[in-house]
């Protein structure tokens, strides 16, 4: 772990070498980030990279901070969350760059709120090489992976091409839950001239997996069945794995232009589109069957269906559940300029426009025959009179627009003095247009648009050529999701963007042997999101900016190399991440942990590579009101990675968990604490590989 001697705020750089040599193959993007200081992950439930894991920076959960991919910003359309096993395994980063702030106004994205985590593609390579990888491991879990080189093409000018495939296959941690998934991924850098250079890419993923929307384990399913449980084998209940699947495709294309316009100034402009489907069938309440008896169960209504929309009161034995989608694709453009317009100011403007176009549905059906299950409640459109069908939960055509413009000055006044003040114009429209809205279950077509103006300052000071300090004040935003406009009267809402007001100053070593970089943060939160139910009668619920919170912290990172191979790194964080609200005790938000560290050893010398290391994750609270039932300690995550390189050969193995640790991660609260959902951690896994290249 490092950071730059240029940063204006802390990061740590994640190499490819470290993602080969000390991750797991199966690995997602966040278990790449985890080994960063202030960084924490959930999830991942069912093994590394074969179920989806959400990450933590400062405290800061996912969708309250932006991941890229080679600029590009990405999530999903109803608020900007990611899924970390969907877009972009590990065969497709070359590197990972975790940014701890909003960073200056070039810096895009929809939550420039809580960070970033930035993935870069894998690198096309001067030289023609392949590659070819399979691994077998615990749970049965197997991976093959090839990746082909072609080298510098002369007869195209230079051209570099780069193809990688990877096909992984589980039987998963937790019970009946398999996964399947493939992906492809391409990259070609035309040299068009000695100044202006081509890159286009292109990636494919397909998941298949078996898993409940809820995936958690009840306290009850736990002591019945063990920590693993998920899925049964029961074609009676609701938790059967044949009824609860998910297929998600996904694809993701860039076309970038760089191009050297003038001594010291450059245009890049950066093309791309992607888009997501998520197929889903699942159980209606799989939390059910851990607290029930048969004859319960029959009295609740879980194991009774209403198929006959003429008499919605008969019913017949069934198990009820639903179908779910959400698909979207994304269009968008960034181009950027730099010019130098004197050795001591060089200025960068530019723009981002992006469209969004999704449609989501969810529908009641019986899982044995998936005929259709009336059992919503009564709904008639407040204007027409029309009812809504007693099995549609919503259907749903949402549209974002969104625009950034921004600039800012590099200024030189000093030798190693680097000073960027900047600003950044965002405007967001959401749309919906929808036959029947999430929530209301009725026609409604609505639209808002939000906007933001935000200053930027940073400074970088070279105090020589080793050490270098800097601090940065910025405004970050959030738009508010989608879900905002789920309410019945959606012009008594008054919403505002969240913004948060960053303080940060640090300093970047680097010795001969030694890195080191240490930090300070101070961030004010405000505008929050709540709601309320209007005491007015027929108004419904509103939503409102009321509640404001403070993170703030300490971290640091070290590295020192002995010189031989072996290296040593540890890093750790103080984070408070607070309610500061008048009149109400200053609680840690939920799901951040107060503390983070991490340590390990790496050696690389000859045809040996060996690493061990481990990360620690303190103490949090998985609601955020002090209960103490649900506190969750802290826990560790150790990983070992050996391999042995002869000739064309190398033979390794990675041990994930190695201590075996299956402590509580996360909770998920229920309507009551029998129907929390616990996720713990799945325990060791062992994989043993053969790479061979060429």
């Amino acid at each position: 772990m490092t950071a730059s001697l240029q940063t204006t705020q802390p990061q740590a750089i994640v190499s490819r070498s470290f993602i080969e040599d000390s991750l797991p193959a199966t690995a997602d993007f966040n278990e790449i980030a985890l080994i960063s200081p202030s960084v924490s992950m959930n999830g991942g439930v069912n093994g590394t990279g074969l179920s989806e894991s959400k990450a933590q920076i400062r405290g800061f959960q996912d969708a309250e901070y932006n991941i890229t991919y080679d600029g590009v910003p990405f999530g999903d359309t109803n608020d900007p969350s990611h899924h970390s096993n969907t877009f972009f395994p590990s065969n497709t980063i070359e590197t990972l760059v975790v940014e701890r702030g909003p960073g200056n106004a070039s810096n895009l994205g929809i939550a420039t709120f809580g960070g970033s985590l930035n993935l870069f593609s894998r690198a096309t390579r001067e030289d023609a090489s392949a590659e070819l990888k399979a691994g077998y491991g615990t749970w049965n879990t197997w991976i093959a992976r090839a990746v082909l080189q072609s080298g510098a093409i002369d007869k195209l000018g230079g051209t570099e091409i780069m193809l990688s495939g990877q096909h992984t296959e589980s039987d998963g941690a937790r019970s009946y839950s398999p996964f399947h998934s493939n992906n492809v991924f391409g990259k070609i850098m035309i040299p068009i001239s000695p100044d202006v250079k081509l890159t286009v890419l292109g990636t494919y993923n397909e998941n298949r997996f078996n898993q409940p929307d809820k995936d958690g384990v009840t306290a009850s399913q736990r002591d019945l069945y063990g920590k693993n449980f998920s899925l049964n084998n029961d074609p009676t209940s609701q938790s059967y794995f044949g009824y609860n699947y998910t297929h998600k495709t996904t694809d993701f294309e860039i076309v970038k232009l760089e191009a050297n316009i003038a001594p010291g100034s450059t245009l890049t402009n950066s093309a791309y589109t992607y888009s997501y489907d998520n197929e889903t069938v699942s159980g209606n309440d799989v939390t059910l069957y851990a607290t029930a008896t048969p004859a319960q169960l029959t009295a609740a209504n879980a194991n009774l269906v209403f198929l006959d929309p003429a008499h919605p009161k008969v019913s017949t034995t069934g198990v009820p559940g639903y179908t779910k989608t959400n698909k979207y694709r994304v269009w968008g453009d960034i181009v950027k300029a730099r010019i130098q317009v004197a050795d001591f100011l060089t200025v960068t403007a530019g723009g981002w426009l992006e469209h969004a176009d999704t449609y989501r549905q969810q529908r009641d059906v019986d899982l044995v025959t998936l005929a259709p299950n009336y059992i919503e409640k009564a709904v008639t459109n407040p204007v027409t009179g029309a009812a809504t069908p007693a099995n549609i939960k919503f259907d749903q055509n949402s549209k974002t627009d969104h625009v950034e413009v921004f600039g800012e000055a590099e200024l030189h006044p000093l030798p190693g003095l680097t000073i960027t003040p900047g600003f950044k114009h965002v405007e967001f429209t959401r749309k919906i247009d929808a036959a029947y809205n999430q929530t209301t279950r009725f026609a409604q077509n609505i639209s808002n648009t939000y906007r933001a103006d935000l200053p930027f300052a940073t400074i970088n000071y070279a105090v020589n050529e080793r050490l270098a300090v800097y601090g940065q004040f910025a405004k970050g935003f959030l738009a508010p999701p989608l879900s905002v406009l789920y309410v019945a009267n959606p012009q008594l809402s008054s919403l505002s963007p969240q913004k948060s007001t960053n303080y940060q100053a640090g300093f970047v070593y680097h010795g001969s042997r030694l890195s080191l970089d240490a930090d300070v943060y101070y961030i004010d939160f405000t505008n929050k999101f709540t709601s309320f139910t209007s005491p007015v009668p027929g108004e419904g619920v509103v939503f409102v900016n009321s509640g404001k919170a403070v993170y703030k912290g300490v971290e640091g990172q070290a590295t020192y190399a002995f010189g031989n191979g072996l290296a040593i790194f540890a890093n750790a964080s103080r984070n408070y991440a607070e309610t500061n609200n008048d009149n109400t005790p200053h609680l840690q938000l939920a799901n951040a942990p107060y503390w983070t560290a991490a340590g390990g050893l790496l050696y690389k010398q000859g045809p040996i590579r060996f690493s061990l290391i481990d990360k620690y994750t303190g103490p949090q609270s998985a609601t955020g009101d002090g209960n103490p039932s649900y506190r969750i300690p802290g826990y560790n995550t150790a990983i070992l990675g050996a391999s042995y390189s002869f000739g064309k050969f190398r033979v390794g193995v990675q041990v994930d968990d190695l201590f075996n640790s299956t402590n509580l991660t996360n909770i998920a609260a229920g309507k009551t604490a029998q129907f929390d959902q616990l996720y713990y951690q799945p325990g060791r896994s062992v994989m043993g590989d053969i790479t061979v290249t060429f």
